[in-house]
C-alpha cells in the first residue's frame, strides 16, 4: 500500500485508481506474465516499460512507478478523464482517441469497470485515501 500511495502521489493520481489498476492487471502477483507479454504488477508491455524507465517490470517498485507514470501520462493525454485514461491504459491511446472515449470493446469497457469497481471498494475500506492524501 505504501508503494501505492507513493508513486501515486509522486504522479498525481488517484492511489483508489492506482491499486484498482494493479488489482485488476495482476491481482497483486508480481510475477504476473500475459499471453501478449505485458508483466509485473501494472502488466507493462515491454516497449512502454523501457519508454518508462522501467529495467525489470517484475520488480514491485519498478512496476508500481511505471504504471503510475503511465496512467498519469493517460490522465494527462485525455483531459483527466478517469475512464478514458483507464481505456487508454488498457486499448492503447489510439483507440481511446479514434473512438473519442472508452471504445466499443467488450474487453476494454469490462476493464474499466472492473478497475472503478476495485477503486470504489478501496476507497470503502480506505476513507481516509485519495490524491494527496486528504480525504
Amino acid at each position: 500500500d505504501a508503494l501505492i500511495s507513493n508513486a501515486a502521489q509522486r504522479y498525481g493520481v488517484d492511489p483508489a485508481v492506482l491499486h484498482g489498476l494493479i488489482q485488476q492487471e495482476s491481482a497483486f502477483n508480481p510475477n504476473a506474465q500475459s499471453s501478449a507479454g505485458a508483466s509485473g504488477l501494472t502488466q507493462l508491455m515491454p516497449g512502454t516499460a523501457s519508454s518508462l524507465g522501467v529495467a525489470n517490470p517484475l520488480d514491485p517498485t519498478e512496476s508500481i512507478e511505471g504504471g503510475a507514470r503511465y496512467l498519469s501520462q493517460m490522465m494527462s493525454q485525455f483531459g483527466g478523464n478517469t475512464a478514458d485514461a483507464l481505456a487508454a491504459y488498457n486499448a492503447g491511446p489510439g483507440a481511446v482517441q479514434k473512438y473519442g472515449g472508452v471504445p466499443p470493446y467488450a474487453e476494454t469497457q469490462s476493464y474499466v469497470s472492473k478497475v472503478l469497481g476495485y477503486a470504489e471498494a478501496f476507497r470503502q475500506s480506505h476513507p481516509m485515501t485519495s490524491v494527496g492524501g486528504v480525504a
